[in-house]
């Protein structure tokens, strides 16, 4: 196929945060969602994974339950299980203690509840 350009696991975003990103975090632009490859600065075209499974940084004190839906809080770039005022990423592939810094996650943008 002539228009075809290539299978989409991975994107080059531009980097929307001021301080930038490392490589492993999360990022959003728009309604893309990725993981950054490598380190980028703010405005700079970064290769971000956008399916796949990843550990990653979760809210403070919040215990995540396997199966669960979980979002992405832009303010605080982590993850959380409220939905209002983020953006849904995927689903815990496992489960996270309150006490872990991270939740392991397999990106997915599932549709709503009873969709």
């Amino acid at each position: 196929m002539r228009n075809y350009l290539q299978p989409g696991d991975s994107l080059a975003l531009p980097i929307p945060y001021a301080g930038g990103v490392t490589a492993g975090q999360g990022v959003l632009v728009g309604a893309l969602f990725g993981v950054a490859a490598m380190d980028g600065a703010q405005n700079a075209l970064v290769e971000c994974q956008t399916k796949g499974v990843f550990d990653l940084t979760k809210e403070p004190a919040l215990a995540i339950t396997a199966g669960a839906r979980v979002f992405w809080d832009n303010t605080n770039r982590r993850i959380t299980t409220t939905a209002t005022g983020n953006f849904q990423i995927g689903i815990a592939t496992t489960a996270a203690l309150a006490a872990d810094a991270t939740v392991r996650v397999v990106l997915l943008r599932v549709p709503a509840s009873g969709a």
